[in-house]
């Protein structure tokens, strides 16, 4: 008999910064109001770094969590994938910052994956297929952004959407297994990298930069891209829509989340939802979602989640698991 290897998320773990931001904060610093921004985004607050507060700080407060919560230690880690846009330098990668912390040693390997608001469904899909061909046994996938640090504080399109933070799963090979990670799905279209992106980087302007972004479009083409994804996981596995107990979307603009899931004619109770207390926190938004619907006793054992996202590049997939 073929053995065949799936990945299972057996730990969770995430670390959100002590400060935070509200709509009305926001409003004494730039032209805007907590109504405006509720009815544009449905986002109420979001967390900031404090001062010497890292990309790998945060990544690592939140793997260590996921550690402890699958009962493994560091040292039994063969590989890190983490999913950042706010390195703690250019380089090296962030990921070996944090094999270092949680003790991996020289123990397997780690390093970065750039999709932005995608990153985690990238890093997750990297990591799973490293499993699934028999390379790592135990992998820890992180999604970790300080995406505060590349706002522009002036630009009131851009800078009440963000926010920061981080969270990380363990994954484990299982053999002949029925659950797991079922399947993901990963696309980009560069064509539209100007519809997203940040005015700087060490080769063009030699600056950090900011972000700017053309939110019509951005919004027009995450509903579209976001359900097309859905999809393609759901047409994969033989599924429908109905068949999903949770949807886990990028949490970026509750209208778009609404969007989506009108799209799908999946019921709005049937969607995780932080974007509120969060804001957009980019690679790490999809795993803090998780992480909260695990702790809160939503998600339980042979729930169908279906994982979905959209960032700059355009980058755009979703990943199909059964826990």
């Amino acid at each position: 008999m073929t053995t065949s290897i799936r990945a299972h998320i057996t730990g969770t773990g995430a670390y959100l910064p002590e400060k935070i931001v509200t709509n009305d904060d926001l409003a004494k610093t730039v032209e805007t109001s907590d109504e405006w921004i509720r009815q544009r985004t449905g986002i109420r607050a979001r967390h900031v770094a404090g001062k010497g507060e890292t990309t790998s700080e945060m990544a690592t407060r939140a793997a260590l969590e996921a550690l402890e919560q699958a009962g493994v230690s560091g040292a039994e880690i063969d590989a890190i994938v983490l999913a950042t846009t706010t390195p703690d330098q250019t380089f090296p990668a962030t990921a070996v910052t944090v094999q270092d912390r949680i003790g991996m040693g020289d123990r397997g390997f780690a390093f970065d994956v750039q999709a932005v608001c995608s990153g985690f469904v990238y890093a997750l899909a990297v990591a799973d297929n490293f499993i699934r061909t028999g390379q790592v046994r135990r992998a820890l996938v992180i999604g970790a952004d300080h995406f505060t640090s590349l706002l522009d504080w002036n630009d009131r399109t851009t800078c009440v959407l963000f926010g920061d933070g981080a969270a990380a799963v363990v994954l484990e090979a299982r053999e002949n297994s029925d659950g797991g990670i079922l399947s993901t799905h990963l696309h980009s279209q560069g064509a539209y990298r100007d519809l997203l992106y940040v005015d700087g980087g060490p080769s063009s302007t030699g600056t950090t930069g900011h972000v700017r972004m053309n939110g019509q479009e951005v919004f027009r083409h995450a509903v579209t891209r976001m359900s097309e994804a859905v999809n393609e996981a759901l047409q994969k596995n033989g599924l429908e829509a109905a068949d999903i107990d949770w949807l886990i979307p990028h949490q970026a603009n509750r209208r778009i989340i609404e969007s989506t899931a009108k799209k799908l004619k999946m019921p709005i109770e049937k969607v995780i939802l932080t974007v509120e207390k969060h804001g957009n926190t980019s690679a790490a938004s999809i795993p803090l979602a998780l992480y909260e619907a695990v702790r809160d006793g939503r998600i339980q054992k042979n729930d169908l989640l279906l994982m979905e996202a959209m960032g700059g590049g355009l980058t755009w997939g979703s990943a199909l698991v059964r826990w």
